[in-house]
């Protein structure tokens, strides 16, 4: 296995989690349906429902499985949905996902919910690179912003290993 950088640690996670999960409480309604991007999400997914909880809310969860990127560290550019799309008709929904790279994913995700009816969208990203954007898109809840760094951990993986890391970190 590769060395893998420290970038933020288990409690810089945690900490940013409840600070997210008091904004996201401030603004949507207290009983939001979570819908999170697998399989890099669903670390963050778990952690964000019970700081939800804690900031007085009481979301319902689901998952939908979108692909752009293959084994590989360079996205596709072509976002695939695997799997259904969980009931939204007439919800409020916040998606959720480990990362916002090139914008293809959550855009494709935003006009997907919006086509299977869901009344509102906003995005909870735990990672921003804006840098790396090809298709604009409003991230309304942004755990930390990065620079253009390959990253693993708390979820995100590299051909499939580093998901079980409880902190972010990078590896070259």
């Amino acid at each position: 296995m590769t060395a893998v950088r420290k970038l933020f640690d288990a409690a810089d996670i945690a900490k940013r989690l409840d600070e997210l999960s008091r904004e996201i409480a401030a603004a949507l309604p207290r009983d939001v349906l979570v819908i999170g991007l697998l399989t890099g999400s669903f670390m963050l997914v778990a952690d964000l429902l019970r700081a939800l909880n804690t900031a007085g809310m009481t979301p319902d969860v689901g998952f939908m499985r979108l692909s752009s990127y293959g084994k590989g560290r360079e996205s596709t550019r072509r976002v695939e949905l695997i799997g259904d799309v969980p009931d939204v008709a007439g919800r409020t929904v916040l998606l959720v996902d480990d990362i916002v790279d090139t914008g293809r994913t959550q855009a494709f995700a935003r006009q997907l919910l919006g086509g299977c009816g869901a009344a509102r969208v906003a995005a909870c990203m735990l990672l921003d690179k804006p840098t790396r954007r090809e298709v604009e898109v409003t991230t309304e809840f942004v755990g930390f912003t990065i620079d253009d760094l390959f990253v693993v951990g708390y979820g995100i993986d590299y051909a499939g290993q580093y998901r079980h890391l409880p902190y972010i970190g990078t590896i070259d």
